[in-house]
């Protein structure tokens, strides 16, 4: 018989490199297949990185990991399983070196339900002196932790573990998998709950229509047997956020709704189990399925609004082609961006993006630097030129000698400011949120007064009498108020094509008094159209060519431009069949050159168009450009300049009325550019915009912002380029256009779909609208418990009328704000 290592030969342990024993069995599955590990701690280890999102660190480690000091039974420590974020290479992937020793780590947390749970993390984090600062965004569910790297991130880890969030790196297959794992269970609660009111509702039919004796029991036994996974899976939630809370000595609207639940629970139990007073079992499911449809809102929400935002490694290639030297020869070999290093030689070939910042050191090509400027007009770039990671190489191949790698590129400089800007965007508390507080509290101290009373006058009514205060006063409808008509209201905007990312956009357009518009494609569409002819008179130049007519120079310049896509070549489309030119030579960033009828032509620049003038020997003299106020194309032929074309870009057609509309209401309007001053002026002059600044670098921009906010402006910046994703970052409201930059989309609070610019007023009314269906909503919830909590009181209220009482009022706030959807 063939000895088994003949067959199946000794193989090392894919983590830490020793042999595998022939007898052992530890197979992890990584990117799709099955390693083999040497025991059960470099297994856990192992799972640890797949489970996290992290299996790419394999891919990337230049060297076998040491073997972990983890006995077997113990895999299970949470200890063990957050020291895997120790690694350098693990950090990595989420955590950004900061000056100093200090570092940044970007998560995600799993159990955030409302605004407390930012101050409980950040309260509970901070008690750790390592831990330097503590941001949490309530709306992607993002944290960003500063601390010294002298401790470890994994003690960091247990102790947002240790108070209930759950803590991920905010990775994008990270994000993916919470996302689904969230709505998978959210749906599951609700089908549970669904289920089980359908059930007790008919079982309570059947208990209110005369059943007695035997029957009587024997219902309430049946509801309750369909009732009990409503509280204790379906209600779940609510109940392990209110422990929470309570633990941290911090109230939230999940402490009255649990105590609701549970007491309406436990006394229907023991109703039941003594064959007396009343059961509510219908009413624990049906409360409890009303509010976990309303959290499934928010959830969705929220969903979409982590989907949008963006990763700035989705813009960056994984790999990269260095050379090398070997043999004397040069030698092309394929690396993952982690591995470069400053000095490396790179060759990014044509259509190809940048992967770090560099300095070209050999070739000339066209690069198009839209990530930065916005602008669509490639760059020439040719040797000892800047290249900065992101852009995208547009022409010919270029030897690019590396300069900077990863956060120190110029693109995560700018990804940084966005961040700095959105971490110092005010707070917005709601208002539902800031009376609920201060409801909740003394909502427990009345119950307790209530029951106190009545455990000395009539105690056998206490319980019930205090289950009806706490039920028909439970805060459900005021919690539903803001909620239930923001997602109307943001329905109603999206069938409209407002797109709203971010919660608290609605309620902040009621409090802006001004609006800062970026010129080129937001009042601009960037399509550039044809808007004035010179002649120039070749005579007056010492030309011998006799005057041309404006249509056949027009002709001969559509002719030159037939075979460009270029933006600046859509302008003569028009002319184009005029006549026909061969030989056309394009000439990166300066113009094209052609024959027709046997004449060269040039169209460009100054300096590429008059190159090829030759008026009979006189050098051509210096040519002013006519004005600063459109982008002047020269075309000029062998024997001098023919004609000046003056191209402007197409301003949107209903941006005047959008201007005269936010004038009206009483908006300041201003332009903030990066364009040079003379278009500038010419648009704002044009649109009526009296306040505007040109020449404005991102920088500037955010400067300007932040000084218009120090004189106590709510600024709403409309933007489209990662230029200007920085300012959007910091307004108080921020939108950017359909055509806008995937990174510029991902960090404004909301987005215009279909660059519709009057559908900014119309945001700015339904906001108004919604402003009063909360207010509306608001003043019912509170008169309704002003109303009930007296007879509640008084135990003129059974708990069941109770029940009713609370779904009815959440159930009149629901229907006032579904207006808003039309």
């Amino acid at each position: 018989m063939t000895a088994l290592s003949e067959v199946a030969p000794v193989q090392d342990c894919y983590h830490c490199g020793l042999p595998v024993p022939a007898a052992s069995y530890y197979p992890v599955h990584i990117q799709g297949q099955a390693r083999l590990m040497c025991c059960p701690g470099c297994q856990a280890v192992a799972m640890a990185i797949v489970d996290g999102g992290l299996d790419s660190f394999y891919q990337f480690r230049t060297a076998a990991n040491e073997r972990p000091d983890i006995l077997e039974g113990s895999l299970a420590k949470s200890a063990q399983h957050w020291a895997i974020y120790d690694l350098p290479e693990v950090q990595s992937e989420f955590v950004l070196p900061l000056s100093g020793q200090l570092k940044q780590a970007n998560l995600l947390l799993e159990g955030i339900t409302c605004a407390a749970c930012s101050w409980l993390i950040e309260t509970h984090l901070k008690k750790n002196p390592a831990v330097k600062s503590v941001t949490v965004n309530l709306t992607t569910h993002r944290c960003t932790i500063i601390w010294d790297e002298q401790a470890p991130l994994s003690e960091i880890f247990s102790a947002l573990q240790a108070i209930g969030y759950s803590p991920r790196p905010a990775t994008d297959d990270q994000q993916q998998q919470l996302i689904k794992r969230e709505n998978r269970i959210a749906l599951f609660r609700i089908g549970v709950a669904g289920f089980g009111t359908m059930q007790a509702m008919m079982v309570a039919v059947g208990m209110y229509t005369g059943a007695t004796d035997f029957w009587l029991d024997f219902l309430r036994w049946l509801s309750m047997l369909v009732a009990t996974p409503v509280v204790f899976f379906s209600a779940w939630p609510f109940f392990k956020a209110a422990w929470r809370s309570i633990q941290m000595r911090h109230l939230v609207m999940d402490v009255p709704v649990a105590l609701a639940i549970g007491l309406a629970y436990l006394a229907s139990v023991w109703a039941t189990l003594t064959s007396t007073g009343e059961v509510y079992f219908e009413s624990v499911s049906m409360f409890t399925l009303f509010l976990l449809v309303g959290r499934y809102v928010e959830l969705r929400a929220r969903h979409r609004n982590r989907l949008a935002f963006g990763n700035l490694a989705q813009l960056m290639p994984l790999t990269a082609c260095c050379l090398r030297t070997e043999n004397g020869c040069e030698v092309e070999a394929s690396m993952p961006i982690k591995t470069l290093k400053l000095g490396d030689l790179i060759l990014v070939k044509a259509g190809e993006t940048f992967p770090c910042d560099g300095r070209v050191v050999a070739g000339e090509s066209a690069v198009v630097e839209a990530l930065l400027t916005g602008e669509s007009q490639p760059v020439t770039k040719k040797s000892g030129d800047i290249v900065i990671a992101g852009t995208l190489n547009n022409h010919s191949p270029l030897k690019v000698e590396v300069t900077a790698l990863g956060a120190a590129t110029q693109l995560s400089a700018i990804e940084r400011l966005a961040s700095q800007a959105a971490e110092e965007k005010p707070l917005q508390v709601l208002s539902a949120d800031r009376i609920a507080r201060f409801f909740i509290a003394r909502l427990l101290v009345v119950c307790a007064l209530v029951f106190g009373f009545w455990l000395w006058y009539r105690p056998e009514h206490a319980l019930w009498v205090t289950l009806s205060v706490l039920v028909v006063t439970c805060p459900c409808a005021l919690a539903l108020a803001m909620p239930a008509a923001l997602s109307a209201a943001t329905a109603n905007l999206r069938k409209r094509g407002f797109l709203v990312a971010r919660g608290h956009v609605i309620e902040t357009l009621n409090s802006i008094n001004r609006v800062i518009f970026d010129k080129t494609g937001t009042l601009t569409q960037g399509k550039f159209s044809l808007a004035e002819v010179q002649l120039l008179n070749q005579q007056e130049l010492g030309a011998p060519l006799p005057l041309l007519s404006k249509e056949a120079l027009l002709g001969v310049a559509a002719a030159l431009e037939a075979g460009s896509n270029h933006p600046l070549a859509v302008a003569f489309r028009p002319w184009q069949d005029i006549c026909q030119a061969s030989d056309i030579k394009q000439t990166t960033a300066a113009g094209v050159e052609g024959q027709i009828d046997g004449v060269t032509y040039r169209l460009g620049t100054v300096e590429f168009a008059t190159a090829i003038c030759n008026i009979t020997g006189t050098a051509v003299p210096f040519m002013a450009l006519p004005d600063d106020q459109h982008t002047w194309l020269l075309l000029t032929s062998e024997q001098g300049p023919l004609a000046w074309f003056g191209l402007v870009d197409q301003v949107r057609p209903d941006a005047a009325a959008l201007i005269a509309g936010l004038k009206a209401r009483n908006i300041k309007v201003e332009l903030l550019s990066g364009d040079h001053s003379g278009a500038v002026a010419q648009l704002a002059h044009q649109l009526g915009i009296d306040e505007f600044t040109a020449g404005a670098a991102p920088g500037d921009k955010l400067s300007h912002l932040g000084r218009r906010q120090a004189q106590g402006d709510k600024v709403l910046m409309i933007g489209d380029g990662i230029n200007d994703v920085p300012v959007l970052s910091g307004a108080d409201v921020s939108v950017a256009m359909a055509s806008a930059s995937d990174l510029a989309q991902t960090r404004a609070d909301a987005v215009l779909l279909n660059d519709r610019l009057a559908v900014l007023t119309e945001a700015l009314d339904v906001a108004c609208r919604t402003k009063g269906i909360i207010r509306q909503n608001l003043r019912y919830s509170l008169i309704y418990n002003l109303l009930a909590l007296p007879l509640a009181a008084a135990g003129m209220i059974p708990p069941w009328l109770a029940a009713i009482g609370m779904t009815a009022s959440s159930l009149v706030v629901i229907f006032n704000a579904l207006r808003l959807m039309d």
